[in-house]
């Protein structure tokens, strides 16, 4: 045998000796991976992957610097039911040691992309036990928000089970905001309890369900819009009108997904003296906190009641 094939041999099998190593380390769980970082030094960072920045920034509250977050959708300015996600946004989740989706069918290519991996994956409608065909709006909800705050805490608790008393430290901080924005629901009802409103969809139901408030949303507009139908022309007009003679106290209007009907629906409310509370399914920029956002927009609608 020559040199140079001697070297070549030597250089394959020392290539081999790298995959194989790689391929080791590949084959283990995404929580022995954190849990032998975190034997190494305790300098692991568990890879989260949210597919809405609402449950994103949940996730990065109750991580603190234990986690490493993305968050896949969090434009405002674009119709979340409609999002087509880039093959890059669905490869993020096979790095990812736990999946924060919405479920619901409000994220199913997240769903689906989460559930080919073996990332542990937290899916917040779950949680409550709401499903598809339901309202898919759930970060909206003070019970949505504690159990799925309490299933990613304890998916961290997994992944990195020598961390747990600051995993439980962080989710005791979380929870007493949170408690504090639930005060103030309980507060705001004092004027918000019983109040009919409307919507141009049904995006902060739960919010106005937690407040107290009657959905008096005409019923034919109601219904296609749950249905992802266009209104009748019918339907409109009995929602217009309703909103011109004052019959519901406050319009909340969906600035994600505006249209020439809903502009049409904010001049009825203007017609009729109905304050207007805009809000978008998406957490705004200005806010790095799903609970500070809850918080700003209960006091949207305590405000907008007379």
């Amino acid at each position: 045998m020559n040199m140079t094939s001697m070297t070549k041999r030597a250089v394959a099998a020392a290539a081999a000796l790298v995959m194989a190593a790689g391929l080791a380390a590949c084959g283990g769980s995404s929580s022995d991976s954190a849990s032998e970082s975190a034997g190494n030094g305790g300098d692991a960072k568990i890879t989260v992957v949210a597919s809405i920045n609402q449950w994103g920034s949940v996730a990065a509250d109750l991580g603190g610097d234990k986690v490493d977050v993305q968050s896949i959708m969090k434009a405002t300015n674009v119709e979340a039911h409609d999002y087509e996600p880039t093959s890059a946004d669905v490869a993020s989740f096979n790095k990812a040691q736990i999946a924060v989706v919405n479920g619901a069918d409000y994220d199913p290519w997240a769903s689906k992309a989460a559930g080919g991996t073996k990332a542990t994956v937290v899916n917040a409608a779950e949680t409550d036990g709401i499903k598809e065909g339901d309202n898919p709006h759930v970060w909206f909800s003070k019970d949505v928000r504690e159990k799925t705050a309490d299933a990613i805490t304890a998916a961290y608790e997994k992944a990195l089970p020598d961390q747990k008393d600051y995993f439980e430290q962080r989710h005791k901080a979380w929870e007493e905001r949170e408690s504090k924005v639930e005060d103030k629901i309980e507060a705001a009802k004092a004027k918000t309890e019983g109040v009919p409103y409307a919507a141009s969809e049904s995006v902060a139901w739960y919010l106005a369900d937690d407040l107290g408030m009657t959905d008096a949303t005409t019923s034919g507009y109601k219904n296609a819009s749950a249905n992802e139908s266009e209104p009748s022309p019918a339907d409109i007009k009995q929602f217009s009108d309703a909103l011109k003679a004052g019959k519901m106290k406050v319009f909340v209007l969906n600035t994600q997904e505006a249209n020439d009907t809903t502009k049409q629906l904010e001049t009825a409310a203007a017609e009729g003296k109905v304050p207007v509370v805009k809000l978008t399914e998406q957490m705004p920029q200005e806010y790095t906190d799903l609970t500070d956002w809850m918080s700003a927009l209960v006091d949207d609608f305590t405000a907008a009641v007379k």
